[in-house]
Parts: structure tokens; C-alpha cells; sequence
């Protein structure tokens, strides 16, 4: 039998599967939390590296594209997949809302 480790993060983390599109995959995620968010997709992604990734969350209003920049801080493959890690690089200024039912809104900063 195994030991369970107690939890050691930051922020209390929540199970949801968003939809996650980057330049070039999809994906989608694990868990989010004020200070991150895992995600499997497809590809390369390195410890350390920038990305811009948008989650889509369903509201009452209708679905809103969540724009976010972040750096990688871990990566987990598993077969073709890879699971990352991403904790908030900056806050971005959300471009102009086209449509009432999609609003986009930008990852906070932590800092």
C-alpha cells in the first residue's frame, strides 16, 4: 500500500476539461488554478518556454475565449500526448468583444 503524499501546491486546484487551442494543436486540460493550468495535447513543449494558448469556457451568456500566456514548468509525456504545465507569464489586454456570446478575457498575472 502506498502512502499518500500531502498536497503541496499553492492554490487549491479544479478538474476541468476546457477546451485548449495553441498555434498549432488542441488539447485539453486537467486541472486549472489561480496559479496554472495542465493540459494534455499533441507536440513539443520544454521547461521554460513561453507559450499563448486559449481555453474556451462555457458561460450562461455563452462560450468565452480565454486568452492566456504562460511558461512551461513542467511536462509529463505519455504516448503521443504530453501534459503541461503552465503558471501566468503577464496579463493581457483583451482585444475588442466581436460578439456579445464570446467574450474574451485574460489571464491574471500573479506577482
Amino acid at each position: 500500500m502506498t502512502a499518500k503524499l500531502p498536497e503541496s501546491r499553492r492554490d487549491q486546484r479544479i478538474a476541468t476539461a476546457l477546451p485548449v487551442f495553441l498555434e498549432n494543436a488542441t488539447g485539453v486540460t486537467r486541472d486549472v488554478s489561480t496559479s496554472g493550468v495542465f493540459f494534455w495535447t499533441c507536440g513539443t513543449h520544454a521547461v521554460g518556454e513561453s507559450i499563448s494558448f486559449s481555453m474556451q469556457v462555457q458561460r450562461l451568456e455563452g462560450n468565452m475565449m480565454l486568452k492566456c500566456r504562460g511558461d512551461v514548468v513542467r511536462t509529463k509525456p505519455r504516448g503521443t500526448h504530453v501534459g503541461v504545465a503552465v503558471t501566468p507569464a503577464a496579463t493581457q489586454t483583451p482585444p475588442p468583444v466581436a460578439r456579445a456570446n464570446s467574450p474574451t478575457l485574460s489571464m491574471p498575472s500573479r506577482g
